[in-house]
């Protein structure tokens, strides 16, 4: 595990060049959109409704997402992700100069061509973007690397609308804008010029310009994948979902709700941006640097909650002779509310969002992650369009009011990820472990780099309470397989989460012969197919907080499967709240500080009880 905080990626040449051009991307995507839509409003003399136009304009640029993310995917896997991030930006300085010709010339055709051109260049980098992350940094930098990238892609889409904004107030707008949007898309390029050679996954992929035939077969390879992340994607794109509801919205609501101007937009959409940067900048810090899926289910709950609150705090703002400005609005007390629910949906997207990109990079094979990132980026044009169609159909239809809309996606967010949580329940199990961890203990963690990142081995450790495999289970990066006494197996409640983590129960030979031989037949089982099974070698939990014996069953694990055993220790769980220790008391040691430490690796050969107790028993130490 990394000790660096995310923010060192930054000082890496593997990270920061990358970096630097989606940001600049994402940051000039927004300033020619926004300035497009501005001057449709209000510069612009045009004979064609304007909003017809503005809708017009969200078309073209999501257009190209159906048609040509298949593309993107193939590309991804075909072609050296550098070199192919250079040619996408070396495009965008053509498609900007195209659109700077427009802006100077007042050319609404040029500007929509250079529109939809821009939604094609973004159909295409979507998929390396995301798919040249595993391969420049390792697996526990993908929560921080996944952070920043979100994090500057919602500070750049603001920075952009702002910036755009400013631009657009000028008399002489039109060579601001041409100038900005061109010198953007060459600083771009040029930091893609110091992007390090990342290599084709699969340079023998012949390509298929079938866009329509292509689309189908990647959307069938991603939603094909395994389910956590088929489900993923599913996640992933329902977040696109509810954020195309809120921005989208986020105008009217600020006219209509809170009475204000153009500045009050302004004002919630910085909120708003500023929470899903502060979400996914924390997603590394309370994940400890792995893939911590079980952020997951917590964002979810937050965005339902502070959506209903939303909803709650949104009725009765107080109107005034004019539109509010935004010093205004913040002088009343409920626009506080309003905009901490704002922040708080913000913040809580970053916690959903940052670890299901990060599972769907990891979890997903070299060859094929491109094109599953393609899949992924069909599905959010399919989402937001439905999100479009939902809110005409609620607000438009049937009447409802947008905060009542906020209302309606918030408790279909509690049905979509139900759904999402019950094909895949290791989000569960890892989102109760992960609360476990931050809440009534504090592990601190030594050695554990000894555990390998692939290939068989068995963990072997003391047993101190109830929880010790889900404070193991939430420690090591590796999915972990527990040979566990089936008692406590059975226990209710933690039964569920045994069962999801695929927990051996085990019984002595005397006690039940069928259970006692099931265990060793799915442990090899485990070993065979390359997992990390643990035993507690004891054989139940200690009851005055010393080490029992340690049984022979470990033995026999290691002589028909022959793997390196790695003796642990749970340092100073004795007498917290889920040991057996009579004189805990109900909050004795409530918040425990407990340490995990890992030994060096034993060969099988050398793996014999008595030594593994010594080991064991020597990396405890004193601490019970």
């Amino acid at each position: 595990m990394t000790s660096e905080s995310q923010f060192a990626l930054l000082g890496k040449r593997r990270f920061l060049p990358f970096f630097v051009t989606q940001l600049l991307g994402a940051f000039n995507d927004n300033i020619f959109k926004q300035s497009l839509i501005l001057a449709i409003l209000y510069k612009l003399a045009v004979s064609a409704d304007r909003h017809m136009l503005v809708n017009l304009c969200a078309l073209l640029f999501i257009l190209p997402f159906f048609l040509f993310s298949a593309l993107g995917g193939q590309f991804g896997e075909k072609f050296a992700k550098d070199a192919l991030i250079r040619a996408i930006k070396l495009a965008e300085i053509v498609i900007m100069a195209v659109g700077a010709t427009g802006f100077v010339l007042d050319n609404l055709v040029l500007m929509l061509l250079a529109l939809f051109a821009m939604g094609t260049h973004s159909a295409l980098f979507g998929p390396v973007k995301y798919s040249i992350l595993p391969q420049a940094l390792q697996e526990q930098e993908l929560i921080g690397g996944n952070a920043l990238v979100e994090m500057g892609t919602f500070l750049a889409i603001l920075a952009g609308t702002i910036g755009a904004g400013i631009m657009m107030s000028a008399a002489d707008y039109q060579p601001l804008v041409a100038v900005a949007i061109v010198l953007v898309a060459a600083c771009g390029y040029l930091a893609s010029r110091q992007i390090p050679r990342a290599h084709a996954a699969m340079p023998e992929l012949v390509l298929d310009w079938n866009i329509f035939r292509q689309s189908w077969q990647i959307l069938r390879l991603g939603l094909g994948q395994r389910p956590s992340v088929s489900r993923s994607l599913v996640g992933n794109s329902w977040f696109w979902f509810l954020g195309a509801v809120y921005l989208t919205q986020i105008p009217a609501f600020a006219k209509e709700f809170l009475h204000g101007d153009e500045s009050v937009v302004t004002l919630i959409l910085t909120v708003f941006s500023v929470g899903i940067a502060m979400g996914s900048m924390l997603c590394e810090r309370l994940s400890g640097g792995k893939v911590e899926i079980g952020l997951v289910p917590f964002g979810s709950i937050g965005l339902t909650l502070f959506g209903i609150l939303l909803w709650w705090h949104s009725g009765g703002f107080p109107a005034g002779t004019e539109p509010y400005a935004w010093l205004a609005v913040l002088g009343q007390a409920q626009a506080w509310w309003i905009l901490a629910d704002i922040f708080g949906i913000g913040l809580f997207g970053g916690f959903y969002i940052v670890p299901l990109y990060a599972l769907i990079q990891a979890r997903t094979a070299e060859n094929e992650r491109a094109r599953v990132i393609a899949a992924n980026n069909i599905l959010n044009a399919l989402f937001m369009v439905i999100s479009a169609i939902v809110s005409i159909l609620f607000l438009s239809v049937a009447g409802f009011s947008i905060p009542e809309l906020f209302l309606v996606v918030s408790l279909m967010n509690v049905a979509v990820n139900s759904y999402i949580f019950k094909i895949v329940p290791e989000f569960s199990m890892r989102f109760l472990v992960w609360l476990l961890g931050h809440s009534m203990y504090r592990v601190e963690h030594k050695g554990l780099e000894v555990i390998p990142e692939e290939g068989p081995a068995v963990l072997v450790c003391n047993h101190v309470s109830f929880v010790d495999s889900l404070l193991i289970g939430g420690a090591i990066r590796r999915p972990v397989r527990f040979v566990m006494y089936y008692k406590i197996y059975n226990l209710p409640v933690l039964n569920f989460i045994f069962r999801t983590a695929g927990t051996v129960p085990i019984a002595g030979r005397s006690e039940d012969l069928l259970i006692y031989d099931a265990a060793f037949k799915k442990i090899a089982e485990y070993l065979r197919n390359g997992e990390v099974v643990c035993i507690f070698p004891e054989g139940k939990l200690t009851s005055d907080g010393e080490l029992n014996e340690f049984k022979a069953g470990v033995e026999r694990i290691v002589e028909e499967n022959p793997v390196p055993v790695i003796p642990m220790a749970l340092q100073g769980l004795w007498g917290s709240f889920f040991s057996r220790d009579p004189s805990k008391g109900f909050f004795k040691r409530l918040w425990s500080r407990i340490t995990l430490v890992a030994g060096q690796p034993l060969a099988p050969e050398l793996a014999k009880c008595e030594l593994l107790q010594e080991q064991v028993s020597a990396l405890r130490g004193s601490q019970r």
